[in-house]
């Protein structure tokens, strides 16, 4: 399995941006994607979550702002990121949960600037 991610870049506070995690293969046999950022001297966060089902969670920080979606006939999985804050800005990776092995993509960087 291999996952590519991509759309990262620079943003002004309040913009928004669109990750894209283009995976090699199907991903309709992925039981969980996520999108997690890591950010200078902070814990890593997974900010957002998507099932097998469709159904999402998202972090308290970027709940009402980001959004993540997955298109299983393209085998993308998005991360749609509005309202962007200071705080945002990371290297955000998609991960896919298959067959008990969690697979990472490289990361994209995002910055936010004010």
């Amino acid at each position: 399995v291999q996952l590519q991610a991509s759309g990262g870049g620079l943003v002004q506070a309040g913009g928004s941006l669109r990750l894209s995690c283009a995976a090699s293969g199907s991903i309709s046999s992925f039981n969980v994607m996520n999108w997690v950022r890591q950010a200078p001297g902070k814990q890593r966060e997974t900010v957002a979550t998507i099932f097998s089902n469709g159904s999402t969670n998202y972090a308290d920080s970027v709940k009402g702002r980001f959004t993540i979606s997955r298109d299983n006939a393209k085998n993308t999985a998005s991360l749609q990121m509005n309202s962007l804050k200071l705080e945002d800005t990371a290297v955000y990776y998609c991960t896919a949960l298959y067959l008990s092995t969690r697979y990472w993509g490289q990361g994209t960087q995002v910055t936010v600037s004010s």
